[in-house]
């Protein structure tokens, strides 16, 4: 598990402001962020793993800064897109989870041994020689966190992943996601994935509106909405 921490962090998209002196420390192990669309809160994940840099402030991991230190921190910190096929990079399933592995200089031996158990892990085995690509959208968001969590981080980010899945596979990735041994930082328009967490954060043009337990901030959440 990570320690995260924004201290006045601010950030803007040419004239458009999307956070504003964002103080947060982040050490719990399931965390939701729920806002509207554009509110930024993608941005604010995004700026946990070096995907953004902030204007001003810092974000620092278990005391780095992540600007500074991005390759280390890459290493404790996995990225789920909302889109998987932003992060499948190789021709078949199983090229894909190693693919990581390989990038960490392990041995053939290994490499083998852990695709093969994460494979299995996501239900993904028997698709392991099946181009990547012609997955379902499902089994796609399946590979990209077996691909993510093959190498073990600390924590897992994951930025809308269920928003383009059906009702089934919906139930399927917040399942994983609730029981996960890793740190999990979710956001999410899909409210009950974050109903059991330990903490949720509502972002709200660019702000810290809400930050506590699920049972406060998302009523604080839809009364916004309201």
């Amino acid at each position: 598990m990570s320690s995260i921490r924004f201290e006045q962090v601010s950030h803007a998209f040419g004239a458009r402001s999307v956070l504003r002196d964002v103080n947060l420390h982040l050490t719990e192990q399931r965390i939701g962020i729920v806002g509207a669309n554009g509110s930024g809160k993608s941005t604010l994940v995004r700026l946990i793993n070096g995907l953004v840099t902030p204007q001003s402030g810092t974000v620092t991991v278990d005391g780095q800064t992540v600007g500074r230190h991005a390759r280390d921190v890459r290493r404790k910190i996995g990225f789920i897109f909302t889109n998987p096929d932003n992060q499948i990079v190789m021709p078949t399933v199983r090229e894909d989870v190693a693919f990581t592995l390989r990038r960490r200089g392990l041995d053939k031996g290994q490499i083998d041994e852990r695709t093969t158990a994460a494979l299995a892990q996501f239900g993904l085995s028997e698709h392991a020689d099946h181009p990547a690509h012609r997955l379902s959208g499902g089994q796609k968001q399946l590979l990209a966190l077996a691909a993510v969590l093959v190498a073990e981080p600390a924590t897992i980010v994951a930025d809308e992943p269920t928003t383009l899945l059906d009702a089934r596979n919906v139930r399927r990735i917040s399942e994983l996601l609730q029981t996960l041994p890793q740190q999990v930082i979710v956001v999410t328009h899909h409210l009950h994935l974050v109903e059991e967490f330990d903490r949720v954060i509502v972002i709200e043009e660019g702000e810290v509106v809400a930050d506590g337990t699920p049972e406060r901030s998302l009523a604080a959440y839809r009364a916004l909405l309201a």
